[in-house]
């Protein structure tokens, strides 16, 4: 297992906490797994409000215009014919929602290698607490800068309910965005530049992730290191 320090909001070094390799080594970043996280997070987000009106929506008689035949001219049944200028639209787009199932196992696979590639690139910063003594945006604004978070900063706390101290404290900061553990998804880590966990917060989902990794993908990796190792050995 592998060691990250955790730090107070005035960025000195408080601590360490262990993180499980299952989770956070950097062979377990999935690009493909992620991709499609992301893919469906947007499609969820798309209102699918565009329409256009059809033959029977546009506004005009429905009358025949002329007789069926001895006019010479083309046989037309309506004003409303997509034929016409100003008829209806043909197949045009419809209210719809581009919202499809997507695996929960997936989307834990997912969040488990945004968390990886998280740490293989030093993005990631554990707190002992996202506390302050007063909730004012100065005084987050200057933790923040202490702890290198100066563009997009996700903050993620545990708990039930974010307190309201924390939430009045991080809401006008510009590009910081505050959520609960249990609220976290790939995009959220993804989008952000840098993630700070709460201690509480990145020990809770730690082993709530652990309990998603398949067993047969863990005897595959024990079997692996016990052949490591008896290579070594030779």
């Amino acid at each position: 297992m592998a060691n990250i320090d955790v730090f107070d909001l005035g960025g000195a070094k408080v601590g360490s906490i262990e993180l499980a390799d299952e989770i956070f080594a950097p062979s377990e970043v999935n690009k493909a797994l992620l991709w499609e996280a992301v893919k469906h997070y947007r499609a969820s987000l798309r209102q699918g409000t565009a329409a256009t009106k059809n033959r029977k929506l546009v506004a005009g008689s429905g009358k025949k215009l002329w007789k069926q035949k001895g006019t010479g001219r083309a046989r037309v049944g309506s004003v409303r014919s997509p034929l016409w200028r100003h008829g209806g639209t043909v197949h045009g787009p419809q209210p719809r929602s581009y919202d499809y199932a997507f695996p929960r196992k997936k989307i834990l696979g997912a969040l488990r290698s945004a968390l990886a590639a998280k740490l293989a690139d030093g993005k990631l910063t554990i707190v002992e607490s996202l506390e302050l003594s007063e909730p004012k945006a100065k005084l987050y604004r200057a933790a923040l800068n202490k702890l290198e978070a100066r563009r997009t900063t996700l903050l993620v706390e545990s708990g039930q309910a974010l307190s309201e101290k924390l939430v009045l404290g991080a809401r006008n900061l510009k590009d910081v965005e505050l959520l609960l553990n249990t609220e976290v998804h790939p995009y959220d880590l993804l989008r952000n530049e840098r993630a700070i966990f709460s201690r509480s917060a990145i020990e809770t989902l730690q082993e709530a992730l652990k309990k998603t990794v398949s067993k047969r993908r863990l005897a595959a990796k024990a079997a692996h290191a016990a052949d490591t190792s008896e290579k070594e050995v030779a």
